[in-house]
């Protein structure tokens, strides 16, 4: 492989076939030219996106941030994806990176942000939480600083964002939706859930795409039958739900539900609060 461009002392851009690739290892590109041979026995990560938008500001973000943190990041990344087994965006290469490096700068300089979603993040997000919590002591054993629970849950946020393609914001408007629907659904039955429970957490994964179509304006599109009628009949307790919840994301959100939304809102809700 030859050096297509340096963009500091031990990151360098080339060619894998094809593709452009984006390569890392210590050293590499010290004393180097564009053109030359790269020294294979140093090469430690290498980095192909897909996206040619994200590898463009990977490039930039790589050009600004010293190479620890992209390690870091890297090793975090690598662990969620090994816990969640899912697949990430290559987005998250450039948020999370970014936003560990931030994180630490505010820490370093004694300005520390309130996270204002740990409560719902640590409830909704459960797995992905986890994984922030583990982030958290990588960044300690690294860069010897112990970071609250609310990094934690940021560096969870970001997990959710990389596996459903979405920004920032979006995800934060989801959790936002996520949490008014289940204190609906908990006030009208007057429990608590068991968040332990396999339904529960059905229910959680139903409203994640829910909430995720809903931030889009974007309808869940089935085919319609008369199961509706046989379901509100059945369950009316749940369907009753299901329309104080369908009245609030319409004055709310303004966001009509469809019958099959209501229909698969009913079938969860009643799953959920059985005892």
């Amino acid at each position: 492989m030859k050096i297509n461009k340096i963009l500091n002392n031990n990151v360098i851009v080339t060619m894998k076939g094809k593709q452009e690739v984006i390569v890392m290892g210590r050293g590499l590109a010290f004393n180097k030219r564009v053109g030359e041979e790269i020294d294979e026995d140093k090469l430690e990560k290498i980095f192909t996106l897909e996206d040619r938008d994200i590898t463009k500001k990977f490039k930039a973000l790589i050009a600004d941030i010293p190479m620890e943190y992209m390690e870091l990041s890297e090793k975090i990344i690598h662990y969620a994806k090994q816990k969640l087994g899912k697949k990430l965006n290559d987005s998250i290469y450039i948020s999370l990176t970014d936003h560990i490096h931030f994180g630490i700068e505010r820490y370093n300089n004694n300005l520390p942000i309130k996270n204002g979603l740990l409560w719902e993040t640590k409830n909704l997000y459960k797995e992905e939480f986890e994984i922030g919590l583990e982030a958290l002591n990588m960044i300690c054993e690294r860069f010897g600083c112990l970071l609250p629970e609310d990094e934690a849950g940021f560096i969870a946020l970001h997990l959710v964002n990389a596996q459903l393609n979405e920004d920032m914001t979006n995800t934060v408007d989801m959790t936002k939706v996520i949490q008014d629907i289940l204190t609906i659904v908990k006030y009208s039955f007057k429990i608590d859930f068991d968040e332990n429970s396999l339904n529960y957490h059905r229910f959680i994964t139903h409203l994640k795409f829910f909430a995720n179509r809903l931030v889009k304006g974007e309808h869940y599109k089935g085919e319609k039958d008369d199961l509706l009628n046989v379901i509100m009949n059945k369950y009316p307790d749940a369907y009753q739900c299901s329309l104080k919840i369908k009245n609030f994301v319409e004055k709310q959100y303004r966001y009509e539900l469809t019958e099959e939304e209501i229909l698969y809102l009913t079938i969860h809700i009643e799953r959920s609060v059985k005892r």
